[in-house]
């Protein structure tokens, strides 16, 4: 066992300078199940909204419009995301950071299983779909609080020189819940379509009071971070931190904004819009969801790679990396979604989620040694709940949108998604380096 001073991380604590010990892998565990679980959840209704909800709940409108409708449903959620980032935040900087994300959990919990409650349209009218925008904005609420505290209790427990590898664990869970979700939303495809429609959607939904209450029984059993214990006495700790990010750090939260809203334009293009359009063009439904759950296992791995890479070299370097290949193989992407097929849409699927992991993986840690311990729940919250708000919950409908004014055309789809990444890699430059940075708070 090794003495950690404050000047290498924060408070001292006595700790093994490794992840391998037994609450560090608790730890580890609780950051990457809850982060599982809940994107499960507000994942597992991307693929609902691509493939169900504008039949279901919107069916009066049209193909066109229905689709629109859906995706504007799932945008709800990307907007409330920062609501509950915000708020989580708060709280988390306030009172720690494993009471809020029991909550969390609980909230996110509750509100997937009503939606696979929900009678349609066609059984209740109009009060269908407002419903489910309501229980979308709670989804979005509680995922808003999620990834920020599953981030913080790994990256605050962790060994200064291992930080970007477990903070990256809270990020794996997103692509883990992704896959989860993907395989669970394909299973029922097998039904026959009317089954499917009529009842087999819901059954993922309905499995996320069992997935809670897994991820409950091994969060509970986290202790607080240590970094937040010995903040808690401090004068500092009882201020806003909202406002303390707003007024003291605009740049930092900028900054990370930009940087993260490139990672979720892949995710809202291609996993989402992407699913959509290929089938819209007659690709087999489970066939591209097979080929969506193996993306999400590319970026599983490169994930683990690009956290890796920035615990050796620093954050700035992968992510910069990340976003040049994006950028460059954006319009191979498209061209390959735009194909109609299952094997070019897993081709797509597959480069762009690699990709995208590479920038994902180092990403926890860059947007939270940004902060300040005391106020880091709720600028790292912030900072990434927006980027998700405009990078995944706008491009679907944007992409639908522009789709419809190019004629078809991918074109402007294209433009989109490399000036996405052209304004990260500024922001990414313009940041400063955390790999070395010292994590206790600054007088």
């Amino acid at each position: 066992m090794t003495t950690t001073t404050p000047t290498e991380q924060g408070p001292t604590t006595l700790r093994d300078d490794s992840l391998n010990t037994k609450q560090m892998r608790r730890i580890l565990a609780s950051s990457f199940l809850g982060s599982a679980i809940e994107f499960y959840d507000f994942l597992l209704y991307a693929t609902a909204a691509a493939l169900v909800f504008g039949t279901v709940f919107f069916a009066d409108l049209g193909p066109g419009l229905a689709a629109f409708a859906s995706f504007g449903t799932l945008a709800a959620g990307y907007v409330a995301r920062p609501l509950g980032g915000a708020l989580f935040g708060h709280f988390g900087d306030q009172m720690g950071r494993k009471t809020v994300l029991v909550v969390s959990m609980l909230t996110m919990g509750v509100a997937t299983t009503l939606i696979g409650l929900l009678p349609t349209t066609a059984q209740i009218g109009i009060a269908a779909p407002i419903l489910l925008i309501v229980l979308r904005i709670v989804q979005g609420i509680a995922v808003g609080g999620e990834w920020g505290g599953a981030v913080l209790m790994a990256l605050e427990h962790a060994p200064a020189r291992k930080r970007g590898f477990a903070a990256s664990f809270a990020n794996l869970g997103g692509p883990a819940g992704a896959l989860l979700a993907t395989l669970a939303v394909a299973a029922v495809t097998l039904l026959p379509d009317d089954q499917f429609l009529a009842w087999g959607w819901r059954i993922p939904f309905l499995l996320s009071i069992v997935l809670v209450m897994v991820g409950m029984m091994v969060r509970l059993k986290v202790a607080e971070t240590p970094l937040f214990q010995g903040l808690e006495q401090k004068a500092d700790s009882k201020k806003t931190p909202l406002l303390e990010v707003l007024t003291g750090y605009p740049r930092s939260l900028i900054l990370a904004l930009i940087a993260g809203t490139s990672v979720y334009t892949i995710q809202g293009l291609v996993t989402v819009w992407g699913v959509s359009h290929v089938v819209e063009m007659g690709a087999d439904k489970t066939g591209v969801l097979n080929a969506k759950a193996i993306g999400a296992v590319a970026i599983l791995v490169t994930t683990v790679i690009g956290a890796r890479l920035s615990d050796r070299i620093g954050r700035r370097p992968v992510m910069l990396a990340g976003t040049a290949a994006a950028a460059v193989f954006a319009y191979p992407i498209l061209l390959l979604i735009d194909s109609g097929t299952v094997w070019g849409f897993a081709l797509a699927a597959i480069t762009a989620q690699a990709i995208q992991g590479i920038i994902f993986g180092p990403f926890g840690a860059f947007v939270a040694e940004l902060f300040p311990t005391r106020m880091r729940y709720t600028g790292a919250s912030l900072a990434f709940q927006s980027a998700t708000t405009f990078g995944a919950g706008f491009t679907p409908a944007i992409a639908a949108g522009l789709m419809v004014l190019a004629g078809g055309n991918i074109a402007l789809v294209g433009g989109v998604w490399v000036l996405a990444f052209v304004a990260a890699a500024g922001a990414i430059l313009l940041s400063r380096e955390g790999r070395n940075r010292n994590l206790a708070d600054e007088s």
